[in-house]
C-alpha cells in the first residue's frame, strides 16, 4: 500500500514534531530547575527519578526516529505517555495534551510507514 511522497513527508514532519516534544521534555528534566522540581513534586515523583526518566524518554524517542525501529519506538513512547497520563490523572490534572501527543506519534508513523498502513488499512467506500 504505497503512499505519495507528500504524505510520507507530512508523516515525517509530524513524527519530528512529536519527537521534539519528547526531547524537550527530557532536556528540561536533565537541566532541572525550580519549575521542574515543582512539577515533579506536584505529581509526587521523587527528584531521583529525573535522570532515569530523561534517559528513558530520549532512548524511546531515538528508537522512534530510526526507520527500522520506528514501530517499536512508537510502542515504547505509547507506554511512556500512558504513564504520564496516569500520573496526571491520579493528581487530578488534565491530560488531554498527553493524549494528543500520543496520537501524533501514531499519526506520524502511520503516514510514513507502509508496513503500518498495510496492517491497519483505512476502509474505502
Amino acid at each position: 500500500m504505497a503512499a505519495s511522497g507528500g504524505v510520507v513527508w507530512i508523516g515525517r514532519g509530524i513524527s519530528v514534531l512529536a519527537a521534539l516534544v519528547f526531547a524537550a521534555s527530557a532536556v528540561m528534566k536533565l537541566m532541572g530547575g525550580a519549575e521542574v522540581e515543582q512539577g515533579m513534586e506536584h505529581l509526587e515523583i521523587p527528584d531521583s527519578m529525573l535522570l532515569p526518566l530523561s534517559i528513558l524518554e530520549l532512548s524511546c524517542t531515538a528508537i522512534y526516529l530510526i526507520p527500522a525501529t520506528a514501530v517499536l519506538g512508537a510502542l515504547l513512547l505509547t507506554g511512556y505517555i500512558g504513564g504520564a497520563i496516569c500520573s496526571h490523572w491520579r493528581v487530578g490534572d488534565p491530560f488531554f495534551a498527553q493524549v494528543g501527543i500520543g496520537m501524533l506519534v501514531w499519526l506520524g508513523l502511520y503516514l510514513r510507514e507502509p508496513r503500518l498502513r498495510a496492517l491497519l488499512p483505512l476502509r474505502r467506500a
